[in-house]
């Protein structure tokens, strides 16, 4: 075969033209196999663990597995397109999300991708998934209260910044509705939300995204949404997404809520993730490092040290129980490591009891350090009452015949359980909190019939607000209730039930 001179000559000149002087140096590896959501890759020896890998349609992966022979891959993305032989690249970098102000107001994926069709996330800052929780040091007490906006639980089981608070029960008890009532309740309070959607019906986070913007807590708030379709790495990696943009608020000495729904739905995923990839199963079929998954997440919830800038993370992770079973694998991880929990039993739902916080069980270990004065004198001995009341309920209902005080005291104690219902989507301000419950645990409400407690409450906080504005001005300024407070809010009430009555026997004389 002859070769032409000419047709080497221009074959040199392109090649010289083309010529970089620096080596693209990659490690690149083949999949040996691919299926529901992971791959085993061959030839990336160098890989580190948690390292983001590129396969030829774009999508990533996260090397989870290094064993001797291969690396185990979580693919984040559609693993349909990915074939048997494709070559895969190593990136030399660790999983990471765009953070900043540009994520507010916006519903992203996992990967900080948007899903709300408003256009890319315009930030230069990212910060890695992963990162290491804050040490001892770094760390205060917490004592600053988040407010909730929901009676029982500001009042008996208070939520300082920086605290982890479980909120757990079984399906259909109101647990979303407690974190979203948390989110709309921080409104012009400077704190950042998040809310992290994990293997939920796209539909249902479509209603919870809709609720947030029709009461204005889109406007500081940011969802991440891995659905109940979505590939199980994804469902895995969500918290971990979620935790890391809520960090960069933290480390920047301001205040942010993240809202984790729910935590039992990424521990299956992990399961699904660890079974294939042939790690050993734990109890209930879990891999042995479930707990750490867990504590490494729920412990980059903090209030920062002074030196740090003072910020906070304070999280509400909320667990789905089977039956009431507390006692289970993930439960009982999860209530071992947050401090305190929320429990919703569904009984007291469907009773109509809402929320339907057990009181006996549900618990802050922050406790009245994370309350204001006023509330804790106010709401001080709530919780045993209302224990105690449970009790007394329970020994009522075998027939037995009661004497006057212990009437009085089942009396009291139903007039309270009807003052600590509230609706969905309707937080009530601290200081109304602290009016309502003083009315309630002095025996103000003793003779309001328990049909007409909700309606007294409404009338109250109108005529407080109207004609007596001076008092919840004096506890909005000093945080407290001393006795000459006590004294003003006993005549004030005095002073309202006489037109609650007048107004009521008015409403008679027209019915008739």
């Amino acid at each position: 075969m002859k070769f032409r001179a000419d047709e080497i000559a221009s074959v040199l000149r392109q090649e010289i033209e083309h010529y970089e002087s620096r080596i693209d140096v990659r490690e690149v590896g083949r999949v040996l196999e691919v299926g529901d959501g992971i791959a085993r890759v061959y030839g990336l020896s160098g890989v580190m663990a948690g390292e983001m890998v590129e396969f030829p349609n774009g999508t990533t992966g996260l090397a989870f597995n290094l064993e001797e022979n291969s690396v185990g891959i979580i693919i984040l993305g559609d693993y349909l397109q990915i074939q048997e032989g494709d070559e895969v690249k190593s990136t030399g970098r660790l999983l990471s999300v765009p953070v900043g102000e540009a994520v507010i107001g916006r519903v992203l994926d996992p990967l900080g991708n948007p899903l709300d069709g408003k256009g890319p996330v315009v930030t230069s800052e990212r910060r890695p998934v992963e990162s290491i929780a804050p040490g001892i040091a770094e760390r205060q007490p917490v004592r600053e209260p988040l407010q909730t906006g929901i009676k029982a639980i500001d009042s008996m089981t208070p939520i300082g910044r920086g605290q982890r608070e479980l909120i757990i029960g079984d399906r259909k008890t109101g647990k979303t509705a407690i974190g979203i009532d948390a989110i709309i309740n921080q409104k012009n309070s400077g704190v950042k939300c998040f809310y992290v959607a994990i293997g939920q019906k796209e539909s249902t986070v479509a209603g919870v995204i809709e609720a947030l913007r029709r009461n204005g807590a889109m406007d500081y708030t940011t969802v991440v949404l891995a659905g109940a379709s979505d590939p199980a790495p994804l469902q895995y990696v969500a918290p971990y997404a979620g935790t890391a943009m809520a960090e960069y608020f933290m480390y920047k000495g301001q205040h942010a809520l993240i809202v984790y729904d729910d935590l039992s739905k990424q521990a299956v995923a992990y399961r699904q993730l660890s079974l294939l990839m042939r790690r050993p199963p734990g109890r209930e079929a879990y891999p042995g490092d479930v707990f750490y998954a867990h504590s490494r997440l729920l412990e980059r919830s903090a209030k920062l040290s002074a030196e740090l800038g003072g910020g906070s993370l304070t999280s509400l992770p909320i667990i789905e129980t089977l039956e009431g079973e507390v006692s289970a694998y993930i439960p009982t991880n999860v209530i071992s490591i947050t401090d305190g929990q929320i429990y919703l039993q569904p009984d007291l739902f469907f009773a109509g009891q809402r929320p339907a916080m057990n009181v006996g069980i549900s618990v802050s270990r922050v406790g009245g350090a994370a309350q204001i004065k006023a509330m804790k004198k106010v709401a001080g001995g709530l919780r045993l009452d209302l224990a105690s009341f449970r009790e007394l309920e329970a020994f009522a209902q075998l027939g037995t015949d009661l004497d006057a005080a212990t009437q009085s005291r089942l009396d009291r104690g139903y007039r309270m359980i009807e003052l600590l219902k509230q609706g969905q989507y309707v937080p009530m301000d601290v200081y109304d909190e602290i009016l309502i419950i003083y009315a309630g645990t002095r025996g103000h409400l003793d003779e309001v019939p328990r049909t007409e407690v909700q309606q007294w409450e409404k009338q109250f906080l109108i005529f407080i607000r109207d004609q007596k504005p001076e008092i919840r001005k004096k506890i909005i300024d000093t945080n407290d209730v001393d006795d000459a407070t006590m004294q003003s809010i006993n005549s004030a009430i005095a002073e309202f039930k006489a037109q609650y009555n007048a107004r009521k026997q008015e409403g008679k004389t027209v019915r008739v």
